[in-house]
């Protein structure tokens, strides 16, 4: 079993910048792909970025030119470094991780909230 933790919610300032941290139990590299996810108070969940294991990443076209994924492979860590911040980016962010292939993915962490508020 594969356990992720997720760290570096909190509150921030509109146009402020945090970094999420999500620490993996097991080689970062042997999952196919990771990603953040994130749950806005009355809304569906959605996806907010991605990355595979050979490197690709992918933002969705809220977070792009703001929000950016990589992560440290020695230290089996995936980040989500947000900058620019608004307020509907207030939100529980959570981790995930698939083993194999892009379907549903097989872990998820316990989540991190985000507000963005003066």
């Amino acid at each position: 079993q594969v356990q992720l933790v997720e760290s570096g919610g909190g509150l921030v300032q509109p146009g402020g910048s945090l970094r999420l941290d999500c620490e993996v139990s097991t080689d970062i590299l042997s999952l196919f792909s990771m990603s953040w996810w994130r749950e806005a108070p009355g809304k569906t969940l959605d996806l907010v970025a991605t990355l595979t294991r050979s490197g690709t990443a992918t933002i969705a076209d809220s977070a792009k030119g703001r929000f950016s994924i990589s992560r440290d492979n020695a230290k089996n860590t995936l980040y989500l470094q947000m900058n620019a911040l608004k307020p509907e980016d207030t939100a529980v962010y959570y981790c995930t991780a698939n083993r194999l292939d892009f379907g549903r993915a097989d872990y998820w962490g316990q989540g991190t909230r985000v507000t963005v508020s003066p």
